[in-house]
């Protein structure tokens, strides 16, 4: 008996998160990732063998890349330490080693080191892992959620494994909720709750099993139904819960990049319900209006070019119409700029031809302009025969001469080719008469 025994009541212990009791122990009761972990896979293979090697797991938040980790430390008799990288530094990165290397010298035990969040740590931190995992001291499982192209040191890379995790798909997460339900020790079977509420669960957290879990233990611990009978928690409930949907969608991460790069692919592609979506997503996830605005004027000069040369004017006003009405009636006018650059017709014409333009520039460097079209306001430049022999276009039928304009390397260089489709079509029509044009001027001349 102690003075504290009277002050703590074992009924009130708290417990741990309903996510953290639910993670399952073993591979078979291991939801997703079959192309992972499922049967015959390899890793699967190297697990259940205890060959455990060092790799790096990357994957979107609560795709099971930490539960993963503690069922391999469950398969083997290696040390498991882990740690993040969030709260941890080089001190007790260098504890860890020193520790390490102890078990390995004296005991022939080697430890398997879990760093969740590894691509937080820096250049100097991760470097410190290399000569433990070189000499096989530490077996290193690091789980990120960020590309670890970008984010993980490429000598530390080429001696790890990298395996993908996806996102849950939506059965998956039901799965996992009705497991959660009907467990007796470490679940929430004194919830009621209907099928459509956990469809709704299962939609509402975008493949992240955390937070359907937290759902899930918030509805269990809340009641909010004023009955006495308390009927099954329902979608209202669950809405009650939630308030809005949260989008997968990381402004400074690689979800950035995938969702820009669907747009513009959907917007070249002529597929305006997938522009429309994906411009969507993007406002939803909480992306800078103006970056996207950006991104269709790009588009609008890239992809369409002359093909359509409202296409520009339509994504200025674009811009113009949410920065004057603003969120969210402004977002209309993004969207609708979107679905007219879909439906737009398509010319890379003008990229093609700066591209060329970029290659001459490069190979040529500074050509000089031909005498003939410089200007002379001067009495000297116009002795050293600046502006001589220009020929004025207006004085000649249809305002057009046979007058050379580009430098004599390049005299013959065409850069800019215009498709058939849209206004190209009509300006391509326009390029061939000058050009038969000017070739019976020149032909004129020789005869």
């Amino acid at each position: 008996m102690t003075l504290f025994d009277s002050l703590y009541d074992k009924s009130k212990e708290v417990k741990t998160p309903l996510a953290d009791r639910m993670r399952p122990k073993a591979l078979d009761d291991f939801v997703g990732q079959k192309h992972l972990v499922g049967e015959g896979t390899p890793l699967r293979k190297a697990i259940e063998g205890g060959n455990i090697f060092s790799m790096i797991l990357w994957g979107p938040p609560g795709s099971g890349k930490t539960t993963l980790a503690q069922i391999i430390s469950n398969t083997t008799d290696h040390r498991f330490i882990s740690f993040s990288a969030v709260t941890s530094g080089i001190k007790q990165i260098k504890e860890v080693m020193e520790t390490a290397s102890f078990e390995f010298k004296n005991h022939g035990k080697k430890t398997i080191l879990f760093i969740d969040e590894i691509h937080r740590f820096n250049k100097a931190q991760q470097d410190a892992f290399l000569p433990y995992i070189e000499t096989g001291k530490i077996i290193m499982i690091g789980a990120t959620t960020e590309n670890p192209s970008f984010e993980v040191n490429s000598a530390l890379l080429s001696r790890c494994k990298v395996y993908i995790l996806s996102k849950l798909e939506k059965e998956d997460i039901k799965e996992i909720l009705q497991r959660a339900l009907k467990d007796e020790k470490r679940g929430t079977p004194d919830l009621s709750i209907s099928d459509e509420a956990l469809e709704a669960i299962s939609s509402y957290c975008d493949g992240d099993a955390r937070i359907a879990y937290n759902i899930l233990e918030i509805a269990s611990n809340y009641d909010m139904r004023q009955d006495s009978k308390k009927s099954p928690v329902g979608i209202a409930d669950i809405e009650k819960i939630i308030q809005k949907k949260l989008l997968l969608y990381d402004k400074g991460g690689e979800e950035h990049f995938n969702l820009i790069s669907a747009l513009h692919k959907s917007l070249r592609g002529s597929d305006p319900d997938a522009a429309a979506y994906w411009t969507a997503r993007m406002i939803e996830g909480g992306e800078d209006p103006l970056y996207i605005i950006r991104r269709l004027v790009r588009f609008a000069s890239e992809d369409v070019g002359l093909a359509d040369p409202n296409a520009l004017s339509m994504t200025l006003a674009a811009k113009q119409s949410f920065e004057f009405i603003g969120p969210p009636e402004g977002y209309l006018a993004i969207i609708e700029a979107s679905i007219y650059l879909a439906l737009a017709p398509k010319s890379n014409a003008l990229y093609k031809g700066y591209s060329l333009i970029k290659r001459d520039i490069q190979k040529y460097l500074s050509l000089e302009v031909p005498l003939h079209i410089r200007n002379a306001p001067t009495r000297l430049m116009k002795d050293a025969g600046y502006g001589k022999g220009y020929q004025y276009a207006h004085d000649y039928k249809d305002a057009i001469s046979e007058q050379q304009y580009l430098p004599d390397k390049i005299r013959d260089a065409k850069y800019y080719l215009p498709t058939e489709r849209g206004f190209e079509k009509e300006l391509k029509a326009r390029l061939d008469k000058i050009s038969e044009i000017k070739k019976a001027m020149r032909d004129n001349k020789r005869s």
